[in-house]
């Protein structure tokens, strides 16, 4: 909750969404929360898919150009086998960010909620500051995780009564 808030606040305070199209996006999540999935959860999703109040494209430009964040595309990736080990998908999940690759001491992150403090925050405790951020998009996050973890339990349909 506190990386969806604190994003929607950055997003308001850098001009890439109206207040009024975060509280809707806010409502929208807080329906969420108690019902929808992981990939769900997200006030990004709500903003640039449900109410078309941003697009993620500008997010990530303004990322860049502000704070030279770099830009990634991790369909070629595989997660580095250390950071694997050890690592709980539902911190990925919660934070809309997954660490992906490793050089000496230095941890490679990607995320779409690089504009949240409380994100880049749990990243850098977790690997001692030492973070490389990139910026993604929220399909590109989800599909490197189904494909590293699995797909989400819970987002297959239940098998059908026995007739």
């Amino acid at each position: 909750m506190r990386s969806n808030r604190l994003l929607g606040a950055q997003l308001v305070e850098h001009n890439l969404v109206k207040i009024d199209h975060l509280e809707a996006a806010n409502g929208k999540l807080l329906e969420m929360i108690n019902t929808g999935s992981p990939r769900q959860r997200t006030v990004l999703g709500i903003l640039a898919y449900e109410l078309e109040a941003v697009k993620e494209e500008d997010i990530l430009i303004q990322q860049s150009d502000t704070y030279g964040a770099g830009v990634i595309d991790l369909r070629h990736y595989d997660m580095h086998e250390e950071l694997k080990t050890g690592l709980d998908s539902s911190s990925c999940w919660a934070t809309w960010s997954v660490p992906f690759d490793q050089e000496e001491d230095v941890t490679f992150v990607a995320t779409a909620y690089y504009l949240s403090p409380a994100v880049r925050k749990f990243w850098e405790e977790k690997y001692d500051g030492r973070v490389l951020w990139f910026g993604t998009t929220l399909e590109n996050i989800a599909d490197f995780l189904d494909a590293q973890f699995g797909p989400i339990v819970g987002l297959v349909d239940p098998p059908p009564a026995n007739t």
